[in-house]
């Protein structure tokens, strides 16, 4: 089953697609869209991109769950209904909210893109568009904010590929679980850092999806297996590294 489309009640219309094995990159992503067919399509193909996706069809949800729940990345369309896109988004700025936010706008006016650059946003798409440039922006979004320069991940002999959804040791291609992906993908965006668990929870479901953080210890156990026991550290009572200089 490739996803379930939830409808929500006047007030609270928003759907979240339940991820297969297709759910890979560890990183989640909300998509604020009022047009149902449009956003169905996006979701459909960050889904298959790897992301957990949530979505909100107004600007009300799409301002609660993005104060409210972690998201590696926002696409924002501008024209909401309940609430515009740019007043989200300078509520979100003015709260401290970092998140990457990519602008989606129909309007062809070069004064709503500077507005929209202004008050908060990283990145715009003019629609109509290609969902490959939307996928690539939001690639390099990401990227960015975790301080990547290389559109590969590098620790040591391991090299993870976001695009293709592909790991390799010492060149050679690791078969990983979609969790498992998930797991070292955020790990290694964040290299250097002490992941809590309970963040790498967060990350790795969608907001619909049953969460057990005992699971992550889990899939930890499987990397180790896969890529070294020393490769992923455990900080007692703190959380999961990778370390940067690897």
């Amino acid at each position: 089953m490739n996803g379930l489309f939830r409808l929500g009640s006047e007030s609270e219309t928003y759907f979240t697609r339940r991820r297969g094995e297709a759910e890979k990159n560890g990183v989640r992503i909300l998509i604020a869209e009022d047009e149902p067919h449009l956003s169905r399509q996006l979701a459909s193909a960050l889904t298959d991109a790897g992301y957990a996706v949530d979505c909100a069809l107004d600007g009300e949800r799409a301002d609660f769950l993005g104060a409210t729940e972690s998201y590696d990345a926002v696409v924002l369309d501008l024209g909401l209904p309940k609430m515009d896109g740019l007043t989200i988004l300078r509520r979100w700025r003015d709260a401290g909210l970092s998140m990457p936010v990519l602008v989606l706008t129909a309007r062809d006016s070069w004064h709503e893109k500077v507005r929209g650059i202004d008050g908060g946003a990283d990145d715009y798409v003019a629609k109509p568009f290609q969902m490959e440039e939307v996928l690539a922006r939001l690639r390099a979004l990401i990227r960015r904010a975790s301080g990547q320069v290389s559109p590969e991940l590098r620790a040591g002999a391991v090299v993870l590929d976001p695009r293709n959804a592909r790991v390799t040791r010492d060149g050679v291609v690791v078969k990983l679980t979609s969790h498992e992906f998930r797991v070292l993908s955020y790990l290694m965006h964040h290299r250097g850092r002490v992941v809590p668990q309970s963040e790498l929870t967060e990350h790795i479901y969608a907001q619909d999806f049953d969460r057990d953080s005992n699971t992550v210890e889990v899939f930890i156990a499987r990397l180790r297996r896969k890529l070294g026991a020393s490769f992923i550290e455990t900080v007692r009572g703190l959380g999961y590294r990778i370390e940067a200089d690897r």
